[in-house]
């Protein structure tokens, strides 16, 4: 049996190293995807052209946009004399948030009054201008404690700090100090980055199994393997081994420019990444040598793997929660090895987490790559039909 799949697997890389299109399908394709894939997922927002009107033009005004400017998610690139011309600039879509300061903005602010500051968001896209809300919701939170801290400094200055015998009263308050775990800066490539790398190899993996046995058929060389002594079983494993280590040395490659181009910090075990990279493996392999074993030419293979990876993406929770989609459709997200190694991949990279926290996931990876690989087995038949 060993000497089988020697010379099986001698076979197979020379079939594919042979073909310098499918080289770079191999090495250059996932790293052009994930340097692309890289810059264009994020949620992250920089940079926002944004339109002063400051009809009051005090210190404190401009050291408030002084802080919209220096957050780094905010540039100023219009400076306005009337609310007309905000309103034209928001219109045409060339500022995306615009700051108003009425007059009398600075008179309530040091009377200890509720001073009124207008930001417009352009509303278009909900989800960007959620974004920037939120961006400017914190820049101003921030400002008004700092501004109600020198406040009351003033105020014991001028009246003096009370005595123990004349001691007042006063109300509670709530010092709220939030933290983000695992990551600080808040940084969605960070999260994004190793779902680009699960979704990578998972392409990767289905389209160079899903031809393996249909291309056999088409170039004729079927009828070779027939008259071998070499098993089902062991052409399976010929085929599948092959592909899982070009699977390993892809993980491997996209990881190194994860971490070294993007930055992306990896807090967990390397052995326990490539340990559960083989039971992801495990099940894209054998989804796709079922895929070929179903297939009759290798355009039918293909237009089967899109078929699947399409909707794999979309129900895995790379791109909406899981949560969020119908309970019916959560049922089928089971079945997708995807939904699993994403769990995985990010545990690893941003938490560190170890087995015990991913075994459910693991446990789940091994058990549907194991019933795929058999279905995959007991389809093929050693025979022409």
């Amino acid at each position: 049996m060993w000497e089988r799949l020697k010379h099986m697997l001698i076979k197979e890389f020379i079939q594919i190293l042979r073909d310098p299109r499918m080289k770079a399908v191999i090495f250059v394709t996932p790293i052009l995807q994930l340097i692309v894939f890289g810059y264009a997922v994020t949620t992250d927002i920089t940079e926002i052209p944004t339109a002063v009107a400051d009809f009051e033009y005090s210190q404190q005004t401009r050291e408030l946009v002084r802080r919209f400017e220096s957050s780094g998610y905010f540039t100023v690139t219009r400076r306005l004399g009337s609310a007309a011309e905000m309103r034209d600039l928001v219109d045409r879509g060339a500022v995306k948030a615009a700051l108003q300061f009425d007059p009398g903005f600075t008179r309530d602010l040091t009377r200890g009054r509720t001073a009124m500051l207008q930001v417009i968001v352009d509303g278009t896209d909900s989800n960007t201008a959620s974004v920037v809300m939120d961006y400017a919701n914190r820049i101003i939170a921030q400002y008004n404690r700092e501004a109600s801290r020198e406040a009351l400094a003033a105020q014991q200055v001028a009246w003096g700090v009370p005595g123990p015998d004349d001691l007042q009263p006063r109300l509670g308050g709530i010092d709220l100090r939030s933290r983000a775990w695992y990551n600080p800066d808040l940084r969605s490539r960070n999260y994004n980055v190793p779902g680009v790398i699960a979704v990578i190899i998972m392409l990767t993996s289905l389209l160079l199994t899903s031809m393996a046995i249909v291309r056999e058929r088409e170039i004729g060389t079927m009828e070779q393997l027939m008259v071998t002594p070499i098993r089902p079983a062991e052409l399976i494993l010929g085929k599948t081994l092959p592909f899982a280590l070009i699977g390993f040395f892809d993980v491997a490659l996209i990881t190194v420019v994860a971490v070294f181009w993007f930055a992306v910090p990896i807090k967990g075990s390397l052995t326990l990444l490539f340990g559960a990279t083989a039971l992801y493996l495990l099940s894209t392999l054998g989804i796709g040598l079922f895929i070929s074993t179903v297939s009759k030419t290798q355009q039918q293979a293909l237009m089967s793997t899109f078929f699947f990876y399409l909707p794999a993406v979309l129900l895995s929770g790379f791109m909406f929660p899981i949560a969020n989609m119908p309970e019916a459709i959560q049922y089928l997200t089971y079945a997708n090895p995807l939904r699993y190694f994403l769990v995985i991949i990010r545990g690893i990279f941003l938490k560190g987490n170890g087995p015990a926290v991913l075994w459910p996931q693991m446990l789940a990876l091994f058990v549907l790559g194991s019933a795929v690989i058999t279905i995959s087995t007991l389809r093929f038949r050693k025979r022409l039909e």
